[in-house]
């Protein structure tokens, strides 16, 4: 019963946990091109091919070998571009001493 539940009633709160780890759990795996962070309102390429990962309660942006943003699930928030070509990625990066950052990742497409 309680699977059919989460099924039928999807959480809407994007600041509730529940929501937050199904979207992490939706966007595991997902191969990315290129990911970029803001910089005094200039985007910069940081990274190229990639991908995301969910890894026990940390959710990974891996780019070129290296993790570029490493934060726990329930404290990253994740929203799609209105384009569905990649995600904004925010939160407590813990490559960065825990510093708040914010990434995009670009999806990679196959055809």
């Amino acid at each position: 019963m309680g699977k059919l539940f989460n099924k039928l009633f999807k959480p809407k709160n994007e600041d509730s946990p529940r929501f937050r780890t199904e979207m992490a759990k939706r966007l595991d795996g997902r191969h990315i091109r290129y990911v970029t962070r803001r910089i005094d309102n200039e985007d910069i390429v940081i990274g190229r091919d990639g991908s995301l990962i969910v890894h026990g309660d940390e959710f990974i942006v891996l780019s070129d070998g290296v993790e570029k943003f490493r934060a726990k699930v329930v404290d990253t928030k994740a929203s799609e571009l209105m384009s569905l070509d990649g995600v904004i990625i925010e939160g407590y990066n813990l490559e960065k001493n825990g510093e708040y950052d914010k990434v995009v990742a670009y999806y990679k497409y196959y055809r």
